[in-house]
């Protein structure tokens, strides 16, 4: 049977994604004329891994809203280019508080999600509490994990991803913990109430495009 959802491709992106892999086009080339070859490579890196969403989501035929692609390739371009290359993270002290409450946010909603389809959507198989706690803890294990990767990679290569040592960490887990409440607890919110909630639009779209997925939307 025919599928009548929306089709995710290159081509469907949104207006922000585009100008984004412009910049980043624009990027690469200037730095090859200007010798910032280290410049064009992280601009080149940075084009690629946004493509890395579009394959992964074609690759086990997952339907992601647009909006929330171009969220997620905002943060690949926020994280790598404009951190990294634009020195953002030594401009602005906030830039990776910023970025860890998204991720944070962006990781409860998925992690919501995921636990949603493990009940196979059905919302009368778990208080939506519990559904919403371990949509939290699958956030804040994201972020615990990448304070172990920023650790790792600071003894072994002697970068300074940490930063500020301990009170770098704890910051990072901290707003981890506020991101990833905030986009959990819209789910649960969600499940209770069923209206025009925070992120209601949102989960409605990943749900009924992916209805294989949420076993108890098949009839509905």
């Amino acid at each position: 049977m025919p599928s009548n959802r929306p089709k995710l491709s290159l081509a469907s992106a949104t207006v922000t994604t585009k100008a984004i892999w412009l910049l980043l086009g624009v990027a690469f080339v200037a730095g090859l004329f200007m010798a910032r070859y280290a410049a064009s490579f992280l601009a080149l890196g940075t084009f690629v891994l946004t493509l890395v969403p579009f394959g992964v989501a074609r690759k086990f035929d997952v339907y992601v809203p647009r909006r929330f692609m171009a969220a997620i390739i905002l943060f690949i371009f926020a994280t790598l280019f404009l951190g990294e290359v634009v020195d953002f993270y030594n401009r602005y002290w906030w830039w990776d508080v910023v970025l860890h409450g998204g991720s944070a946010l962006g990781f409860g909603l998925i992690g919501f999600l995921i636990v949603f389809m493990m009940f196979q959507g059905d919302r009368f198989a778990a208080p939506p509490l519990a559904i919403g706690l371990f949509g939290f803890c699958f956030a804040l294990s994201i972020g615990a994990l990448w304070e172990v990767f920023e650790y790792a990679m600071d003894q072994t290569f002697s970068m300074s991803m940490q930063k500020n040592g301990l009170q770098d960490t704890m910051w990072d887990l901290i707003v981890d913990a506020i991101g990833g409440l905030i986009g959990s607890g819209a789910g649960v919110v969600y499940l209770i109430r069923d209206t025009d909630t925070p992120f209601a639009t949102f989960f409605r779209e990943v749900i009924t495009h992916n209805k294989r997925l949420f076993v108890k939307y098949r009839s509905k």
